[in-house]
This record gives C-alpha cells, sequence and structure tokens, in this order.
C-alpha cells in the first residue's frame, strides 16, 4: 500500500480491500525492490540468509 491507497475494512468479515486496478497491481510488483536490511555479518545476519518464509514456520533448513 501506498499513501492515498483507498482500502475499507470489513471488520465482521475480516477482510481489508484496496481500491487498485489489475493493472496498477501489476505495476507496483514489477517496481517492487527487497529493501536492505542493513545485517552484513553476525548471527543475525545468517538467520536472515538462512530463515524460510513466515508461512512455513520461519525455520531454517
Amino acid at each position: 500500500m501506498q499513501d492515498g491507497d483507498e482500502i475499507t475494512i470489513d471488520v465482521d468479515a475480516r477482510v481489508v480491500n484496496i481500491a487498485l486496478s489489475d493493472e496498477e497491481i501489476a505495476a507496483r510488483v514489477a517496481a517492487y525492490e527487497v529493501p536492505d536490511n542493513g545485517v552484513r555479518s553476525g548471527v543475525l545476519a545468517k538467520y536472515a540468509k538462512l530463515v524460510g518464509s513466515a508461512d512455513h514456520g520461519a525455520v531454517t533448513g
């Protein structure tokens, strides 16, 4: 999401919607760059390099 995006929150249905066209979403995905976390060495850097995604438990393997 970016500043100025229109969102709708339905608490009862537990849904958050953003009013963007498919083209705008595709353009944002294409332009996205992964931010640098600034960690270059040490245990945190090793963890950041090896950790899996949160939906798989964020474990190292």
